[in-house]
């Protein structure tokens, strides 16, 4: 595989790591950022041996799937670097609809793509990516900020516990090759327009039109708790908003997602 960064991320400054393999794309990013980072940084490898999903769950990356991670330095505060999830998600659906037009077309045949709070991408109901922020804060009060981003594009994973789809099974005759070049590309129209944070409400409104589930039973698993309701909206600190059944809102900061069926079941 040969990575290339797209032109406007060229053009924008951004830098490339590319790797054959590499243990864990985060984990390089957030080693690049500690070494003295000069400009964001993409690092993006053929094959990853021990990539890491939320909660610090394994994240397998099969051949021809991709895995890449962008490093960058901030002053924002943690809470407002955590809706730089949000950004990624709109800028992967971008980057997919760009090469595969057929996505979210309307036409016969289309698969729609949507974003599961808070950070999955899925096609026609099936996880087609996940989304992995990680940050640390420097000495000089900076913060590094990594965000990983895994893309089923040749294959999906097996025996996983929810559904799972990758672009070739959904049609779409793209490589990882493209999926990142483009990527890059539309993260530079995602980040100006989060400018440091003063675009959050913006971002918000995008990703809240790709919602998945809004307006529909939801069910969050926090610990042994469970909070039931409908999902109303996400506040502008990337929050999940629910309608409780039995009335009134809670905002949610984290936790597992079941939406529909799933969501009213008794467990």
């Amino acid at each position: 595989m040969v990575f290339s960064l797209g032109q406007a991320a060229r053009k924008a400054g951004f830098a490339l790591a590319a790797f054959e393999s590499l243990g864990s794309t985060n984990a390089e990013a957030m080693a690049i950022g500690k070494a003295g980072l000069t400009r964001p940084t993409w690092v993006v490898t053929a094959r990853q041996t021990a990539g890491r999903g939320r909660r610090g769950n394994a994240w397998a990356n099969g051949s021809g799937n991709l895995a890449a991670s962008l490093v960058m330095v901030t002053t924002v505060t943690p809470a407002v670097a955590a809706t730089l999830g949000f950004v990624a998600g709109l800028a992967l659906t971008d980057a997919i609809a760009a090469i595969a037009p057929y996505f979210d077309s309307g036409a016969a045949g289309g698969h729609r793509l949507l974003l599961k709070w808070p950070n999955d991408v899925m096609g026609d109901g099936a996880k087609l990516a996940g989304i992995l922020l990680e940050s640390e804060q420097l000495a000089d009060g900076r913060r590094i900020v990594v965000v990983g981003i895994g893309v089923n594009v040749a294959a999906a994973p097996e025996g996983m516990p929810y559904k799972v789809a990758s672009l070739s099974s959904l049609g779409a005759p793209v490589t990882a090759e493209d999926v990142f070049s483009a990527l890059t590309d539309s993260w530079v129209e995602g980040v100006a327009l989060w400018d440091e944070g003063r675009g959050v409400g913006a971002i918000r409104s995008r990703w809240l039109k790709r919602a998945a589930g809004l307006g529909a039973d939801v069910a969050v698993h926090i610990g042994r708790e469970i909070v039931r309701g409908t999902f109303e909206t996400i506040d502008d600190s990337g929050q999940l908003v629910i309608r409780r059944t039995e009335g009134g809102t809670v905002a949610v900061a984290a936790g597992d997602v079941h939406f529909g069926a799933a969501a009213t079941a008794r467990v």
